[in-house]
């Protein structure tokens, strides 16, 4: 059997790089050229016909590339691919964009996860492979595809194991939309630890932007709360919930996500007094921490590369990706 060839776009390189090693095998090549008029053209410079290929990229703004600039790359990439001849052409995408947005709740609102996933399709790929998606069974139903999706339970588990010390855990949602997610940390966590593990969560009422609510449910009183969810955004939500949760007696609070996007800066999140550290993945990259602070002694960042190389092994060679999910 054929290796595998991982590409990615240039904005994603690095970490499609560490997945490609962890798999053995050279990144795929490819050319991204731009023009004057704000165009580009993408194409893999070596032969992918017959081969089984995927595309790691997550899908996220930066300092280079607008999300959405970033996206039809993407979709470009992954065309030429199957125009290209290759045999399988699978979208890997760690963060996946417009995966809030899953259903109506306003009249005429757009499903904007489902227009995403037509426009994947539409590029020929015949899988898609995602990470801690917002909503799971909104990601299912989107794609006529076949869809996987991972979850970084294991990675943060294993980060945890060594930092939990003798007292008490709680595992909190920071809303009750994230309390099925946080009850299934819970219980791997439990299952991982051979440990009893408390559950919590507190209410979270967003309306026209505005984000109200803080009563607390679970049990709190001098315990370590675990406070969990699938990304971290401008920070608010979690800071609230470590507010809420150190109010309610928790001897201290350490978040965890799987996604950092930090949109309103790293230091807004890490500066909250409440909040004793913060996990996320490197499912997206994590800016630098605040020079001349000790801010950065907060932030850990868990790396996600080996359990997205395992899951391209294991689909390359047709195993189960079960066994990935604790």
């Amino acid at each position: 059997m054929n290796e595998p060839i991982v590409f990615s776009l240039n904005s994603g390189a690095s970490f499609a790089r560490q997945v490609a090693e962890r798999l053995g095998v050279d990144p795929g090549t490819h050319e991204e050229r731009d023009f004057e008029d704000g165009e580009h053209k993408i194409r893999p410079l070596q032969s992918v016909r017959a081969r089984d290929v995927y595309v790691v990229q997550s899908l996220h703004g930066d300092a280079e590339y607008d999300l959405n600039d970033k996206f039809v790359r993407l979709l470009f990439l992954l065309g030429a691919l199957r125009e290209s001849g290759a045999a399988r052409v699978t979208a890997v995408v760690p963060y996946l964009c417009y995966a809030r947005k899953e259903r109506q709740t306003k009249a005429r609102d757009p499903i904007t996860t489902r227009y995403v996933a037509q426009l994947f399709e539409a590029m020929g790929v015949d899988r898609m492979v995602t990470l801690d998606v917002h909503n799971l069974a909104g990601f299912q139903n989107a794609f006529r595809c076949q869809s996987e999706h991972l979850s970084a339970r294991g990675p943060l588990i294993d980060w945890l194991r060594d930092r939990l010390g003798d007292r008490p855990v709680t595992v909190a949602s920071p809303d009750v939309g994230g309390v099925k997610r946080a009850e299934r940390f819970r219980e791997a966590l439990e299952r991982q630890t051979g440990r009893e593990v408390g559950s919590a969560f507190m209410e979270k009422f967003r309306s026209e932007g505005t984000v109200r609510g803080s009563t607390v449910l679970g049990e709190i009183e001098g315990r370590t709360v675990l406070v969990l969810d699938d990304l971290i955004a401008g920070g608010g939500t979690m800071t609230r919930a470590a507010d809420a949760f150190v109010a309610h007696g928790a001897k201290e609070v350490v978040a965890l996500a799987t996604h950092g996007l930090f949109t309103d800066g790293l230091e807004k999140a890490l500066d909250c007094p409440s909040l004793s550290h913060l996990a996320v993945s490197n499912s997206v990259p994590v800016p630098e921490p605040p020079k001349n602070s000790n801010l950065g002694d907060k932030l850990s960042v868990v790396d996600i590369a080996p359990l997205i190389a395992e899951a391209i092994k294991r689909l390359h060679a047709g195993g189960s990706l079960t066994e990935l999910d604790p």
